[in-house]
């Protein structure tokens, strides 16, 4: 199985309101960047990346977790970041049940982990 169909069996056994956020914020995700990778890490987390790791997602009870690896290196106009906020590298958006995903603020915040990795891959 591919880590596409993973992630689209985890979503879809998800039958609460996270399911559906998770997957909204996997579409944002995906429609960002065409060169965004799935990829299945950790026995069952979902990564996305781009010439390195954006962010994992897990659905928790009562909310699904969004972390950017980099994160705390990332431009945040928008305050998104709402979880992990005193680590030195990682960042993450906690979504609750009835929470919109601003998914023009995400989006942004996928191509700042986009810029970030590719100019970290320059340097080296």
């Amino acid at each position: 199985m591919t880590p596409s169909q993973r992630i689209d069996r985890l979503i879809a056994g998800i039958a609460d309101w996270r399911g559906k956020t998770f997957a909204g914020i996997r579409k944002a995700i995906l429609e960002t960047d065409r060169e965004i990778v799935e990829d299945w890490k950790w026995m069952g987390s979902p990564v996305w990346s781009r010439d390195g790791m954006i962010a994992v997602a897990n659905a928790h009870k009562g909310k699904v977790k969004l972390t950017f690896l980099h994160g705390a290196k990332l431009p945040d106009p928008d305050k998104l970041f709402n979880a992990g906020l005193d680590g030195n590298a990682r960042r993450a958006i906690d979504f609750f049940e009835g929470d919109k995903i601003d998914t023009r603020a995400l989006k942004a915040l996928v191509r700042a982990a986009i810029a970030f990795n590719q100019a970290k891959s320059r340097k080296k």
